[in-house]
């Protein structure tokens, strides 16, 4: 029987690690930590909370004035199998549900062919590259094309978004990854390894390449990385349902748990991504 309680543990207090790495501000709470990397940074968030026992109700309340200080929107992650006293201490000070998101895992066999996990092999003329983190033209192609998809209609990302993915890049943990079909750049996304597990994250197809497999290759590129540097597991974080889902099922993933994200609506506070 899988430990799901353990994967989620190790898995929030990953990402809390990765916030304080990038945020400019930081601050423990509840077992976990609040980060803040500048107006509509998606380092703007807590986590890693309520899963060391039970958090005073006074904690909610200094989660909001973090935030509130800083001018951002107080966003909370939360997993399955944090403490009660947490979702109690939350529902006091009128934080409310926004979404749901999905983290996904399978194990890294040492032995396993990754690559003939894919349904329909390995795309003819596609490269993956994994980027030298010194040269600024590549460090900046890669979040330029790793972060299109989340920006859709040509609306721009925020400064503070593009200087903390840049940040991102040169962290020791996290290695970033372009793919080209024939030459041409087509999608790009990025993994970081911590404690024997590797997070795959960021990750963009540019329209014209999409439904040729590229995305599954740079799942399966970044699968060989985190084996490389001795995890033995990876993990993605998707929303319920969009084809990042769809394709790490094919690769393996099977479901861990629902990531339950809260926030605090506030006149004048900014909504982080």
């Amino acid at each position: 029987m899988e430990d799901f309680a353990g994967l989620a543990a190790s898995v929030e207090r990953g990402q809390a690690e990765a916030m304080v790495e990038l945020a400019l501000d930081a601050a423990p709470v509840g077992g976990g930590w609040m980060t803040f990397g500048g107006p509509a940074s998606f380092v703007n968030k807590a986590c890693g909370l309520g899963l060391e026992g039970p958090v005073p109700p006074s904690v909610a309340g200094v989660l909001g004035d973090f935030f509130r200080e800083r001018g951002a929107e107080p966003r909370v992650e939360i997993c399955p199998f944090v403490h009660e006293s947490l979702l109690r201490a939350l529902a006091g000070e009128s934080f409310r549900l926004q979404e749901f998101e999905n983290v996904l895992f399978r194990p890294l066999p040492p032995a396993e062919g990754l690559r003939a996990a894919m349904p329909h092999l390995w795309p003819a003329g596609l490269e993956v590259e994994r980027i030298d983190a010194a040269d600024a033209e590549a460090a900046a192609l890669y979040v330029r094309v790793s972060s299109s998809g989340f920006f859709p209609g040509g609306a721009s990302m925020s400064e503070s978004f593009l200087r903390t993915s840049l940040r991102a890049v040169h962290l020791p943990a996290h290695d970033s990854f372009i793919a080209r079909l024939d030459g041409e750049v087509a999608g790009a996304g990025g993994c970081a390894s911590r404690g024997g597990v590797t997070s795959l994250f960021g990750t963009s197809v540019l329209p014209a390449f999409r439904r040729r497999g590229i995305q599954q290759a740079l799942i399966v590129a970044r699968l060989e990385r985190g084996r490389e540097r001795g995890s033995r597991l990876a993990t993605i974080v998707s929303h319920p349902g969009i084809p990042t889902e769809r394709n790490a099922a094919r690769l393996g993933f099977r479901m861990a748990y629902t990531r339950a994200i809260l926030v605090r609506p506030g006149e004048g506070l900014v909504p982080s991504p």
